[in-house]
């Protein structure tokens, strides 16, 4: 039997006959599919333009935030937060800036700036706010709340965003950090026998970090008062 070649009349058929169907679909529908393209296009173009937008606002952000960065680096927390008139603080470009990669920073900033001021409820509120998208800052911003529950006298809330912060980040520097603090607060607590699991696991799992090279001083400290 003679085998059909590409220019087979049935197949040519058939081609004729699928393409025609598909112009018949095309047609009838032909109102809905230009919508849904033209949604397409639109979504498309508004990602685009919304992108270039906040890349602009965020450059903008930039400019403003630098002079408060020097003024937190200078220990002048108060211009920091609320600017000196011809440059905004981390408050204004954290309000102004929302949306922005630098206004979610300015957050993180303005939490510091308050926990050293000692406005403790407003430091957890900035801080709480800071969309923690950065593991080592993230970290960081978690342990600062410890900081301020802490400076409240709410060492079960702090050592509870301790132990959250040394979980967040993972690394040899924030991990054996917060541990440490969470370690310090159990024992001011009187609860030894929680200090010694966090001080032997620094001493486990971190040994060459700075608080591994002295953590044996800290087990000695627990196991004694614990009579172990």
């Amino acid at each position: 039997m003679a085998k059909k070649t590409k220019d087979d009349p049935e197949r040519m058929k058939n081609v004729e006959q699928t393409l025609t169907k598909t112009e018949q679909f095309l047609e009838a529908n032909y109102k809905s599919l230009s919508i849904i393209l033209g949604v397409i296009v639109g979504l498309v173009a508004l990602f685009w333009l919304g992108r270039m937008y906040f890349n602009k606002r965020n450059t903008e952000a930039q400019s403003q935030i630098y002079q408060a960065e020097r003024y937190l680096e200078m220990d002048s927390l108060y211009l920091a937060l609320n600017g000196d008139g011809n440059y905004l603080g981390f408050l204004d470009v954290a309000n102004d800036y929302k949306m922005t990669a630098t206004g979610n920073l300015a957050k993180y900033s303005a939490g510091i700036c308050y926990l050293h001021l000692g406005q403790f409820d407003e430091a957890i509120e900035m801080l709480n706010k800071y969309k923690k998208k950065d593991k080592i800052l993230g970290s960081l911003a978690i342990g600062a709340t410890g900081d301020a529950y802490v400076e409240k006298g709410e060492v079960d809330k702090g050592i509870s965003k301790y132990l959250e912060a040394a979980k967040f980040a993972e690394n040899s520097f924030n991990t054996p950090l917060f541990l440490m603090k969470a370690g310090e607060m159990y024992e001011l607590n009187g609860n030894y026998a929680e200090a010694l699991k966090v001080y032997e696991r620094i001493q486990n799992e971190y040994p060459e970090s700075t608080e591994g090279t002295t953590i044996e001083k800290y087990i000695s400290r627990v196991k004694l008062l614990t009579g172990k």
